[in-house]
């Protein structure tokens, strides 16, 4: 039998409830809004009739609608309000003394059949559960903020729910037009599980001085397509609340990687809490508001481009998809490009996918067919690395293996003229070791593109200890006028995007592992609840398993923590041939071509 959600009160009315209110009365059920705070009250009130008038603006919605809309939410001051709910969705702050109180008053004030549910996205449902006279009927209803825009809704029962509680949320999340995901009682759940470990991580990265703010949040979203930069997405949840969400889930995991970086904890006790209190890993204009202002350490105009090396003919080695990509940019960019390959036929090869990618550009109207012509005679094919006895600059994109990289910068380190600058584009072996190679590592430089390099527009400019700095302004100079975006990291594993990346890859793979929920549950939860364009086991397959897990080796190998050691199930499908959409089996099954 079907319980009836028609009457549903929000406690709590911040930006998380005052959004859940909107989406619910949007959808035509009765809100009670409830509040202590008459202030907070009224704000929801006027939130909504704000939203409303832009739909009705918007012509989403006419004027009738919106007043029925507005007549449907009602705000109180108290919990009596609740009586005659169905559904009653606690939104109040993170602490569980703060929810246990509204919880244990609800007990004498609503029906027996009413259903209670949590917001929370860190505290346990069934500690919440347990406190409860009808803990069957407690469960946990985790919305995204934005509520209204946000499609993903987690459903998180404890060993004490009754199912007929879950199924009626759930239900409801699909009326709203939610995408309802169905998780187990754990710290985080999914999407925040996933979510704020790599936070985390890229707070301590920040800590470390390894880079800058700016080029950490820029290489994340340039380089995974994300919507927002991890810090700038933490000062927007608030930097207290992501302490808290990492407090429980390290309270229960243990792992490292979600103990809470220490400058969390000295940022959200010094009131640097995001961009609620107008300051806290960036500074913003006015407390609330998006609007960043300059502050000591916003990065400063560059330094004068002469301060670097002239750069007017680049070689690139290799006859792979990514050589072939860096020397079409390169080409693009008006450099006279050699292109050397083992022969001179795996080199016109090469040139000729460059052709083909051109030509696509022409029909899809983004370049002339003289500009294609143009960039391809720009383009010499060679057969061996003697050609590149004249270029100024020498890119290698040759296997991901440490001893070929060697020999081949020992290579270039006898055919190359002095003064020419020396690039790896290594994701992941140290740059350091390539320079070594060569009797004149303050010329060699890691220049990590991402795949595929035309399209991508990142690059990891990566300094050894060795790296001279007119070779590093030399290359800062040429990424930006082959139209990249310049990224600063020193030499260390996984640059910033792979060690952000990969690690929670591997946590996303490890939950799989537990059986704590299922492939399309996770990637459904990435890609509604985190932004994410692909979810992880899309992307561990595009990218392919073996290279996932020769990068996690790499990582767990250069910094030693338990954490990052790769999950057996990612070892045990590798061994297993299972390699993602190249092999046609992965974590899924694909269609052979």
């Amino acid at each position: 039998m079907d319980i009836p959600l028609h009457t549903i009160a929000v406690v709590g009315l911040g930006t998380m409830g005052t959004g859940i209110a909107e989406v619910l009365a949007r959808a035509g059920r009765e809100v009670i809004g409830i509040d202590i705070s008459d202030a907070a009250a009224g704000q929801a009130v006027t939130a909504l009739e704000a939203s409303t008038a832009r739909a009705v603006e918007r012509e989403r919605i006419t004027e009738e609608e919106r007043r029925n809309i507005l007549a449907r939410f009602r705000t109180f001051s108290d919990l009596q309000a609740a009586a005659d709910a169905d559904l009653v969705i606690e939104v109040v702050s993170e602490s569980y003394e703060a929810k246990q109180q509204v919880f244990r008053a609800l007990d004498s004030i609503v029906r027996p059949g009413t259903i209670l549910a949590t917001g929370t996205n860190a505290l346990s449902v069934t500690r919440l559960a347990a406190d409860s006279a009808h803990p069957e009927r407690v469960l946990g209803m985790h919305f995204f903020n934005p509520a209204p825009a946000m499609k993903l809704v987690e459903v998180v029962s404890s060993v004490l729910t009754s199912p007929r509680a879950v199924e009626a949320v759930t239900a409801l999340a699909r009326e709203l037009g939610k995408e309802p995901v169905a998780v187990g009682d754990r710290p985080g759940f999914v999407a925040d599980g996933l979510l704020f470990g790599y936070l985390n991580q890229a707070a301590a990265m920040y800590e470390a001085r390894y880079a800058s703010r700016e080029d950490i949040d820029a290489a994340m979203k340039l380089g995974c397509g994300l919507p927002m930069g991890p810090l700038a997405l933490l000062d927007l949840i608030g930097i207290d609340t992501a302490r808290t969400v990492l407090d429980a889930m390290y309270a229960e995991s243990r792992d490292r990687l979600h103990a809470p970086a220490p400058i969390l904890k000295q940022l959200s006790e010094a009131g640097l809490t995001g961009r609620k209190s107008g300051r806290g890993f960036y500074t913003y204009a006015a407390p609330g508001t998006a609007d960043l202002v300059p502050d000591a350490l916003t990065p400063q105009p560059a330094a004068d481009a002469a301060a670097g090396r002239e750069v007017r003919s680049v070689g690139v080695a290799g006859s792979g998809t990514m050589a072939s990509g860096i020397a079409e940019v390169f080409a693009k960019a008006g450099y006279d490009v050699v292109l050397a390959a083992r022969s001179l036929e795996k080199a016109e090869t090469a040139k000729s996918r460059i052709a083909k990618n051109l030509s696509r550009s022409v029909d899809k109207g983004r370049m002339t067919a003289e500009a294609r012509e143009a960039t391809l005679a720009r383009v010499a094919p060679a057969g061996s690395l003697d050609a590149f006895a004249e270029v100024d600059l020498a890119v290698e994109a040759v296997a991901e293996d440490l001893e070929i990289k060697q020999q081949l910068f020992a290579t270039l380190d006898k055919v190359c003229k002095p003064g020419a600058v020396l690039a790896t584009t290594t994701s992941s072996l140290p740059v350091v070791a390539c320079a070594r190679a060569t009797s004149r590592p303050q010329d060699v430089i890691g220049m990590h593109f991402f795949n595929p390099a035309p399209a991508m527009k990142l690059v990891e400019v990566v300094r050894t200890v060795l790296t001279s700095d007119e070779v590093h302004a030399t290359v800062r100079a040429v990424t930006t006028k082959i139209k990249k975006h310049p990224v600063d990291c020193s030499d260390r594993a996984g640059f910033i995007v792979n060690a952000l990346l990969f690690p929670y890859l591997n946590n996303a793979i490890k939950m799989v592992q537990e059986h704590y929920a299922t492939l399309d549950d996770i990637d459904a939860a990435m890609k509604l609840g985190g932004g994410y364009p692909m979810g992880p086991f899309e992307l561990l397959d595009v990218v392919g398993l073996d290279v996932s897990l020769a990068i996690e080796k790499v990582l767990h190998r250069e910094f030693r923590d338990p954490g990052l050691a790769p999950a057996p199930l990612l070892e045990h499908l590798v061994a297993a041939g299972c390699l993602g959409r190249k092999t046609g089996r992965g974590f899924r099954e694909y269609a052979r071509r």
